[in-house]
């Protein structure tokens, strides 16, 4: 049996915003290592109270829009109102997807974002999930503020299969991660140039508590390797960095690094 009643519900809910297509009730099961019975009644009572919804056509579960809702209200009331603007304006300098991340004790999560680009390709992933570490820029900038064995195990922890479609250049082993890592150390941001997908291209860099100095964020670029070539990349640093900096004293009024 797996966990309390609360951390079950939360369970289902972390596994329903896995797939789009929603889950059946089998899949939810065993992922909770709990009897179908059991998970029944789960889903039943988030159904009643109205954050998750059954397809009637294939009975698949998907999240209802609630929880989405309540993630608004939240971010329209926090700091995103003094965050949101430094990242547009980066976008707007740059024209490409500017991405911030925030550190959630051993978690990096994607939430907020600014795109640049108005036509021609464009680069445009999907907010509140975790930034996979072992192959984004914003994963290396993050590790690259822990010692190597630090690095290496929380990518164990965080696990997880790594995704089929990586691009070419993605890091291979562990080793090929830890030089990432290192250049990374030594330029204070991370790049990656067709890592996490074929034609991608991304720089990332930390944002920092101005009293303290420890890592609440990662703030990125990312967009069409076309544009974003390697030189490109670097030439974008410096202007990457004095935003960070922007940011790390925006974040003493802002609810989202707290």
């Amino acid at each position: 049996m797996a966990g309390s009643q609360i951390e079950r519900v939360f369970r289902v809910l972390e596994s329903l915003t896995s797939d789009p297509r929603g889950l059946p009730m089998q899949t939810l099961a065993e992922q909770l290592d709990i009897p179908k019975s059991a998970t029944h009644r789960l889903l039943a009572e988030l159904i009643r109270l109205g954050y998750v919804r059954q397809n009637p056509e294939n009975l698949r579960y998907h999240l209802s829009t609630k929880l989405v809702a309540m993630g608004f209200r939240y971010l329209s009331g926090s700091g995103a109102d003094i965050v949101q603007p430094v990242l547009d304006r980066l976008a707007q300098e740059t024209g490409e997807l500017v991405r911030l991340g925030v550190i959630e004790g051993e978690r990096q999560i994607w939430i907020a974002k600014s795109q640049g680009a108005r036509s021609g390709l464009r680069y445009d992933p999907d907010m509140g999930r975790d930034a996979p570490l072992f192959y984004t820029a914003s994963g290396h900038a993050w590790l690259a503020c822990m010692s190597d064995a630090e690095a290496l195990s929380l990518v164990e922890r965080q696990g997880g299969e790594r995704p089929r479609d990586l691009g070419p250049n993605a890091p291979r082993s562990n080793i090929e991660l830890l030089e990432r890592l290192r250049m990374a150390r030594e330029q204070g941001y991370a790049w990656v140039e067709e890592s996490s997908a074929v034609g991608t291209s991304a720089i990332a860099a930390v944002v920092r508590h101005p009293s303290d100095d420890r890592v609440i964020g990662v703030l990125s670029i990312a967009g069409p390797s076309a544009r974003m070539p390697g030189a490109r990349l670097h030439e974008l640093a410096p202007l990457l960095l004095k935003f960070t900096e922007e940011l790390s004293a925006a974040s003493l009024a802002s609810e989202l690094f707290s």
